[in-house]
């Protein structure tokens, strides 16, 4: 709204831009796979938290799970990933990171695990990464990091 400069920019090329990320079929059907806006750049690397929350749902503790980039003085980002566990069950941060490097390439796998009971969402019901960020940001005292202006 009123910033033309990004609406030429989501109009470009006769399409519309939303920042979705997905695959078309040989039918001409879409299927939305994930958001740009959720990729995470650590050093240079694209990490794609929604391939990385899938594979934590096959952990045999792992209830639910939200995958975030906390701010990083030296890369940029890193890799948190907010953890629920199911009832009766648990497991370590570095069993979760180790779990994840043996199915994953090793750039993937988070430096930071949060264990939480339930995740901020919204009226509508909808996880507010944004506020798992913050959770973040404030929980691992990444608030130096946080203040470093990126482009």
């Amino acid at each position: 709204y009123q910033r033309p400069e990004l609406t030429a920019e989501a109009l470009a090329g006769c399409w519309l831009h939303t920042g979705d990320i997905g695959t078309m079929d040989e039918d001409g059907n879409f299927r939305i796979t994930g958001r740009l806006k959720d990729m995470i750049i650590r050093g240079g690397e694209n990490i794609y938290p929604r391939e990385i929350e899938e594979y934590l749902y096959t952990h045999p503790a792992v209830s639910d799970v939200q995958v975030v980039g906390v701010p990083d003085e030296k890369y940029g980002e890193e890799v948190c990933a907010c953890v629920i566990f199911k009832d009766g069950r648990s497991a370590t941060a570095e069993e979760l990171i180790e779990f994840v490097r043996a199915g994953l390439s090793r750039y993937k796998s988070p430096r930071y695990v949060i264990v939480l009971k339930e995740f901020p969402m919204t009226a509508s019901g909808k996880i507010q990464k944004y506020k798992l960020r913050e959770m973040g940001v404030e929980k691992l005292g990444l608030q130096t990091a946080a203040n470093i202006e990126t482009a």
